[in-house]
């Protein structure tokens, strides 16, 4: 697989989020157990939902167990991991790889509590020593 391929594989589309939210959430499940809990947040059908993780199974966003009746679909890599991608890929193309200015536009943003503000500071602390 190139290298271009492998990048391809962790860049899921909206609804294949949705998918790995679910699971990260849930962990291993069945193609139902992710529909009902996507029914939550969303009108979605259980055949949309069906082939859109036999798709990122095909593109190994997902694994599949088929040693039981019912098929358990797992992610196949850490939640850390694809986030962490997903967010440099974003970090690089909206603010031309600077964090600060991410981070800035956050907090300028959003009211942050001062819980969030105390964690940030404890998180800004460590990095320095």
């Amino acid at each position: 697989m190139s290298e271009k391929e492998q990048t391809k594989q962790f860049e899921p589309t909206r609804s294949e989020l949705e998918i790995l939210q679910v699971l990260w959430e849930i962990g291993p499940s069945t193609v139902r157990a992710v529909n009902d809990e996507l029914l939550k947040q969303k009108e979605v059908n259980y055949t949309t939902t069906l082939k859109l993780m036999q798709i990122m199974a095909d593109k190994r966003i997902l694994t599949r167990d088929e040693s039981q009746m019912k098929h358990i679909y797992s992610v196949a890599e850490e939640e850390q991991k694809t986030k962490s991608h997903l967010l440099d890929k974003f970090v690089d193309s909206m603010y031309k790889g600077s964090a600060s200015k991410l981070v800035m536009q956050l907090l300028g943003n959003k009211k942050t509590s001062e819980q969030e503000l105390q964690e940030i500071k404890e998180i800004l602390r460590k990095l320095e020593e």
